[in-house]
């Protein structure tokens, strides 16, 4: 990716680069990012699968805490950066370096509130995520240092996407990739060799995310990007509702797959811990399975944020387009892959408990087998919260771990039993398909009305 000395110079490169070369080269090091951060978050289900099936479990519990800890991280990152990449595209500049401060300081201010919060009421939160009495000792030592790290977590994620948005994937890129090297070194380290057993990984995870916050925070201000300053620090009230708006599709996603994650262990509970370790694998693979194409996607972001605001709405078409072909085809050949291959991908994580192996292989094919439409989902989701379609982005971003999967999650397992837990999510996301075909044809309509409009404004 060029090296820019000036944000003029930056706004130039992306608003009159060719559209296809453009994504790609801001998609590589978010595809990088996002499989390094699937890659780490297997790690400790792979590692403490060695501890047993109860561990392995205990990761699937707390993984829905995580949910929220990014649900927070998101909503004040990916808030902040859609505004932000508008704002640089309208070439706002100390506005967009007031959003950037505002946003950064409450996000580790809320994850301050968190941690005490949570480490006071570790008990409770554990079996309320879903942990069976032989779960919750391992998922207690594994949640209380994923609380102690929430500040810096979430910091991480906001000081990502705001170098995402601004254009400059790759300086995020060097944080994310170094954490996630860390951590997979950090895990066997401090499980096996200091004997710190599931504690350890939950160790190795917030020590991981501390290095890559610290990098993070080094390269804002560096190629033409904004410096996170206290000075720019503020609380009015237009700045901060246009990031909390902004970011709201995200707090959807990612808060209500934090509330999917704990009834999916709720549903799963009355089959054992197998079951719970089962489902908690495919999770871990389905997100990474898509995890290229959210890549994909957010190299699309900040092209699609600043030529929005730039009025180049031919421009955001185009780009829009060209992420939708290659993610379906990405994504079909994954899938395609994962289904014929699905017992030996749930092996890599347990090889001592042939139930959770079979379980696991089952609901995965389930899930993998509608992995294409996630494509459409996610670069619609993607767009609309870019350009600041609120409204929609949030119905989108409720829909398919919310008002579609919650009521399958709630009424299948009473039906089918432990069958109609593994086929919520797959039948959720049809469901979110077919929601997503007429909010993507009506905004599209608005923008080609849009982009007339300014033709017209300039003819005259």
């Amino acid at each position: 990716m060029p090296k820019f000395e000036s944000p003029e110079a930056k706004f130039q490169w992306l608003t009159t680069a060719p559209i296809p070369g453009l994504i790609a080269r801001l998609a590589v090091p978010t595809i990088i990012s996002m499989l390094i951060t699937s890659v780490y978050n297997m790690a400790d289900t792979y590692f403490v699968g060695a501890l047993g099936t109860s561990a392995q479990g205990a990761v699937g519990v707390v993984f829905s805490l995580m949910a929220i800890i990014q649900a927070v991280g998101f909503t004040f990152g990916n808030g902040s950066g859609n505004f932000i990449s508008r704002l640089l595209g309208q070439q706002r500049q100390e506005d967009a370096e007031a959003v950037a401060a505002a946003s950064f300081f409450l996000g580790i201010l809320t994850g301050l509130v968190m941690t005490v919060g949570g480490l006071l009421f570790l008990d409770p939160l554990v079996s309320l995520l879903g942990a069976t009495e032989t779960i919750l000792p391992y998922a207690r030592d594994y949640a209380r240092y994923i609380l102690i790290g929430a500040p810096w977590m979430i910091g991480s994620l906001v000081l990502n996407n705001h170098l995402r948005f601004e254009g400059s994937a790759t300086y995020a890129m060097v944080g994310i990739t170094v954490g996630g090297v860390l951590n997979m070194v950090l895990d066997p380290f401090f499980i096996f060799t200091l004997n710190q057993g599931i504690a350890g990984a939950a160790q190795a995870t917030i020590i991981s995310q501390l290095v890559s916050f610290f990098i993070l925070l080094f390269n804002t201000g560096r190629g033409g990007n904004l410096r996170i300053r206290w000075k720019r620090m503020t609380t009015r009230i237009e700045i901060v509702g246009e990031i909390l708006r902004g970011g709201m599709p995200s707090f959807y996603r990612q808060g209500l797959a934090s509330v999917a994650s704990i009834l999916l262990n709720w549903a799963a509970k009355p089959f054992g811990d197998a079951a719970i370790a089962a489902m908690g694998i495919v999770g871990k693979v389905g997100m990474f399975s898509g995890s290229a194409v959210i890549g994909f996607g957010q190299g699309f972001q900040p092209v699609c944020g600043f030529n929005y605001g730039a009025k180049l709405y031919d421009r955001v078409r185009k780009g829009y387009w060209f992420c939708m072909k290659v993610g379906v085809a990405v994504l079909t050949v994954i899938a395609v892959t994962i289904f014929a291959f699905a017992p030996q991908v749930v092996l890599l994580f347990q090889k001592n408990d042939p139930q959770v192996v079979e379980l696991g292989a089952r609901a995965l094919r389930y899930q993998i087998a509608v992995l294409p439409l996630v494509s459409y989902i996610m670069v619609n989701n993607m767009t609309l919260q870019t350009v600041g379609e609120a409204g929609r982005a949030s119905v989108l971003s409720m829909s398919r771990q919310g008002l579609f999967f919650i009521p399958f999650i709630l009424i299948l397992p009473k039906c089918l039993g432990l069958q109609g837990v593994m086929l919520a999510q797959p039948l959720s996301d049809v469901c979110t398909f077919l929601l997503a075909i007429p909010l993507a044809v009506s905004f599209l309509r608005k923008m080609r009305r849009m982009e007339l409009a300014e033709q017209s404004g300039s003819d005259e």
